[in-house]
């Protein structure tokens, strides 16, 4: 069983498949505390579901990239067999995860986007190194940048752990925080082969919408 926040379809806001038409298995519960999270309402409470009645409920649409997200989705460890009940099931799946907890159980068949914690976040002590050491090409590397010293440390950390070597890498603003056109003159200044990205999704709807 699961304790699950959502399930809804929606357009994916983020990443390298920002666009296109998606999945969200949303698991309650969380062990960090983002200075600047917008999912805290997955912190607590959500249902109980068994894997079977997950995978009814996605089979209702006719898409097939699944992102199972939270909260922090590795925190449940019935999460891994469940994850591998999809790519068996041949959906794409995606794994938005905080980087907190050991990738290593993952199914090496799902994508993980790996959301590395700057300063801003206040939860950069909270972060498992070696999940960097293990991203792929097909894996994503997402920093959340809110301030100039939180782009300066993740330029470092890309170099530290020669991430561009690793994956594509995605600098993502704080959402009302820092000005997007701020972020993407540094990014150009600097040369650096990233992808700046929005919430794509706060722009469709507005953006404190739940379920979207």
């Amino acid at each position: 069983m699961l304790r699950i926040t959502e399930i809804f379809h929606s357009i994916q806001g983020e990443s390298t498949h920002a666009g296109r038409p998606c999945l969200f298995v949303r698991l309650t519960g969380c062990p960090l505390r983002c200075t600047w999270c917008d999912t805290d309402y997955a912190f607590y409470g959500g249902r109980e579901m068994s894997e079977d009645t997950i995978v009814s409920e996605l089979n209702q649409y006719h898409c097939n990239l699944v992102e199972v997200t939270g909260g922090e989705p590795l925190h449940q460890p019935m999460v891994f067999p469940f994850i591998t009940t999809l790519c068996q099931k041949g959906f794409e799946v995606l794994i938005e995860t905080s980087g907190a907890i050991d990738t290593a159980p993952v199914d090496h068949r799902a994508q993980i986007i790996l959301d590395v914690k700057c300063p801003g976040s206040e939860m950069v002590d909270r972060m498992y190194w070696p999940n960097l050491h293990r991203l792929r090409k097909q894996d994503q590397a997402k920093f959340v940048i809110g301030t100039r010293r939180d782009y300066e440390w993740a330029v470092d950390i890309i170099h530290r752990y020669k991430l561009t070597q690793r994956c594509p890498i995605l600098f993502s603003p704080v959402f009302g925080e820092l000005p997007y056109q701020e972020l993407a003159e540094w990014i150009l200044k600097d040369g650096l082969p990233v992808r700046f990205q929005m919430q794509l999704h706060k722009y469709i709807w507005e953006p404190h919408t739940r379920g979207v």
